[in-house]
C-alpha cells in the first residue's frame, strides 16, 4: 500500500484513480461557451489519508487525481472549449503546493509515485495546449509556492495580481531540504527561459518574488492590480481563444465510468485483465482485441462514444497501470500479453489514421501516446510475451517495443491448434506515439542504424513470424517450444531476485536513448535526483527539514557534500 503509518481516509482499501465532477472535493469545473474555469478550492478535511489537513489550497494525490480527471474531460467532453482559466477560490492564496504534513509522513514510495503522477498531469496540460488547442491561463492571487507555482508553470500564461502580497516561489531548498518535485527547476530555465543566476536566487529564498521583478525575470507573464485583474483576464481569454487551433464542434463524448472488478488477485475490465501473482512478484496484463471491425464512419464512432475500442482500451490500460504503480508496490514485473483478431486491431488503427483530422480521433491518438508514456516511466520491469493467439499489431505492438525484454514463440505449442504468433506493423508505429524524448520506440530501438526503421516500415501489411521479427530486431528473442518455458521462467525468476533500486535506475537509463527534451529531463531528474534526496536524512530524518517543518525547531544537516 502507499502508506505505512497512515490509513486511507473513509475506510478505503486502495487508492482509486477513477472519479468524476460530481464527486470532486477540491476543484470546481465550469464551462461557458469556449471558456472553461478550473477553480481550486481544496477541502481541508478531504485528504486522501488520515492525519493531515489540506490548508491553504495545499494538495495531496487525491487533489491531483481530480485535476487529471478534469483535464481529461475537458479534452473529450468539451470540444468547444479553447481556453482554460485556472484560479483559486481562496482569499490571498493561489496554492501552497504539496502538503508538507502529507509528505513528512508518507513512505518514500508514495512520495515518488505522487511526484510522478503530478508530473504526468502537468505534462498532460502542456500536451493539451500543444495538440488539442486548449490553452491554459493561470491567475495567481496571493501566494503560489512550491507545487502551486509548478502548477502555474505548466500553463501557457501566468497573470500575477499586483497587490503587494501576491508572489511566486520555489522554496523547497531553503525550507524543506528537497527539490521542487514537479518539474519546477526544469520549467523555470527550459520553458520560461529564466536566467540561470536569477533562477539560483529565486530557488534559494523563502519569500518568493512579486510585482515587476517577477515579470522582468520571466517568472510570470504579466501583472495587474486587483482593480484591473478581471479585465486583463478577459482580454487574454479573448486573445487566446482567437488564436486557438481547437476545431471541435458539436457535443463531446461522455467519459462514462469504467466497468471494473477488483479482487485480491485481479483487476477485470472489458478488454483488459490483470492477474497479480504476489509470490512471483508478477502482474500479467492481457489485452483483448476488438470483437468486430470499427464503425464505418465518424458518426458510428461518435455513437459508440467511450465504448469505441481504441478509447476504451486506452482508459482501461491507463487505470490498470496507475493502480499497479501505487497499490502493488512489491510487484517487480509487468508482463504484457494479448489475444484476439489481429485484423480488427489493424482496422482500428486504419480508422484512426484515416480520420486523424477529426477532433475526437486526434484526442484518442494523443491519449494512447500519454498512456504509453506512462508505461515508459513506470518503475517496473516491462516484459512482453508474443504467443499463439496474440494480437500485437499496430498500436498494441508498441507494448512490444516499450518492453525491456520481449520473447516471441517460434511456431506453436504442442497440442495448441491456434496459428503461430505474428507481429504486424501499422502507421501508428511510425510517428503518432513518440516517447518523452521525442523519438518513436522504433527510432529509439534502432538508433545505431536508422535504416533499420525503414526496413521495419517496409513490412507494413505483412504478418511477421518470430524468426522474421527477431531478424528485423522487433523482439529480443525468438524461442521454440522446447526452450520457451524454461527460458522465460529463468528470466522472470532472475529478474525478480535483483535489487529493485538498481533495476529502477538501470531501466530508466536504458529506456531513453538519444536526445533529451524538457519532458524527458523532468522524469530523469525525478528518478535520479529527487529519488535520492527524498531518502536523505537531511530531508526525511527525525531531525530533517521535512520532519521539523512548522515545529519551531531548526533542522540539523549532515554537511557533507556528496
Amino acid at each position: 500500500m502507499a502508506g505505512e503509518d497512515r490509513r486511507l481516509a473513509g475506510g478505503a482499501t486502495f487508492i482509486d484513480f477513477q472519479t468524476e465532477p460530481s464527486r470532486y472535493k477540491h476543484w470546481k469545473l465550469a464551462v461557458d461557451g469556449d471558456v472553461a474555469t478550473l477553480t481550486m478550492d481544496v477541502d481541508e478535511n478531504g485528504g486522501l489519508f488520515e492525519g493531515y489537513l489540506l490548508k491553504l489550497n495545499s494538495y495531496d494525490l487525491g487533489v491531483d487525481i481530480e485535476l487529471a480527471d478534469a483535464i481529461q474531460r475537458l479534452r473529450f467532453e468539451h470540444p468547444e472549449v479553447k481556453v482554460v482559466v485556472m484560479r483559486s477560490a481562496k482569499n490571498r492564496v493561489f496554492c501552497a503546493g504539496a502538503n508538507i504534513r502529507m509528505l513528512a509522513g508518507s513512505t518514500h514510495a508514495h512520495k515518488v509515485n505522487f511526484c510522478k503522477f503530478t508530473n504526468e498531469t502537468r505534462n498532460g496540460m502542456e500536451d493539451s495546449s500543444e495538440n488539442s488547442g486548449q490553452r491554459f491561463i493561470t491567475v495567481v492571487n496571493g501566494s503560489a509556492a512550491g507545487g502551486g507555482y509548478e502548477l502555474a508553470l505548466a500553463t501557457d500564461h501566468i497573470i500575477l495580481a499586483d497587490d503587494g502580497a501576491s508572489s511566486v516561489a520555489l522554496p523547497e531548498v531553503p525550507l524543506l531540504a528537497v527539490l521542487p518535485g514537479t518539474g519546477g527547476l526544469t520549467r523555470v530555465v527550459d520553458k520560461r527561459k529564466v536566467r540561470r543566476d536569477h533562477a539560483d536566487f529565486f530557488c534559494t529564498i523563502e519569500e518568493g518574488v512579486k510585482g515587476k521583478r517577477a515579470v522582468q525575470w520571466r517568472l510570470v507573464d504579466e501583472i495587474a492590480p486587483n482593480s484591473k485583474l478581471e479585465g486583463k483576464i478577459a482580454e487574454r481569454v479573448k486573445e487566446f481563444s482567437a488564436a486557438s487551433r481547437r476545431s471541435g464542434s458539436g457535443k463531446g463524448i461522455a467519459l462514462t465510468p469504467l466497468r471494473r472488478i477488483i479482487d485480491e488477485t485481479s483487476l477485470r475490465y472489458g478488454f483488459v485483465t490483470v492477474d497479480v501473482d504476489r509470490a512471483a512478484r508478477i502482474a500479467t496484463i492481457s489485452i483483448k482485441a476488438p470483437e468486430a471491425a470499427p464503425p464505418a464512419d465518424i458518426d458510428g464512432m461518435m455513437a459508440q462514444g467511450a465504448a469505441f475500442w481504441p478509447l476504451q482500451v486506452a482508459r482501461e490500460l491507463d487505470d490498470a497501470i496507475l493502480h499497479l504503480r501505487i497499490n502493488e508496490l512489491e510487484i517487480a514485473m509487468l508482463v504484457f500479453k494479448s489475444h484476439g483478431d489481429r485484423a480488427h486491431v489493424l482496422a482500428s488503427d486504419a480508422f484512426l489514421e484515416a480520420n486523424k483530422a477529426h477532433w475526437l480521433v486526434n484526442e484518442i491518438r494523443h491519449y494512447w501516446k500519454r498512456v504509453l508514456k506512462r508505461i515508459d516511466v513506470t518503475s517496473r520491469t516491462l516484459v512482453t510475451l508474443v504467443e499463439p493467439g496474440s494480437c500485437f499489431a499496430g498500436t498494441l505492438a508498441e507494448l512490444v517495443f516499450a518492453a525491456d525484454r520481449s520473447y516471441m514463440l517460434i511456431g506453436t505449442r504442442q497440442g495448441d491448434n491456434r496459428p503461430p504468433p505474428s507481429i504486424e506493423l501499422s502507421a501508428m508505429n511510425f510517428g503518432p506515439y513518440p516517447m518523452s524524448h521525442g523519438l518513436t520506440r522504433l527510432e529509439s530501438r534502432f538508433q545505431a542504424d536508422p535504416s533499420d526503421v525503414e526496413r521495419a516500415e517496409a513490412t507494413m501489411g505483412t504478418a511477421l513470424d518470430a524468426e522474421q521479427a527477431e531478424e528485423l530486431g522487433l523482439v529480443t528473442f525468438a524461442l521454440d517450444d522446447i526452450d520457451w518455458d524454461d527460458e522465460v521462467r529463468v528470466f522472470l525468476e532472475e529478474r525478480a531476485s535483483f535489487s529493485p533500486d538498481s533495476l529502477t535506475g538501470m531501466e530508466a537509463s536504458l529506456r531513453f536513448v538519444g536526445p533529451e527534451t524538457m519532458e524527458s529531463k523532468i522524469f530523469a531528474r525525478l528518478t535520479a535526483w529527487q529519488n535520492w534526496i527524498f531518502q536523505r536524512p537531511n530531508a526525511v530524518g527525525e531531525e530533517g527539514a521535512l520532519r521539523r517543518y512548522g515545529s519551531g525547531q531548526k533542522p540539523k544537516f549532515d554537511m557533507t557534500r556528496v
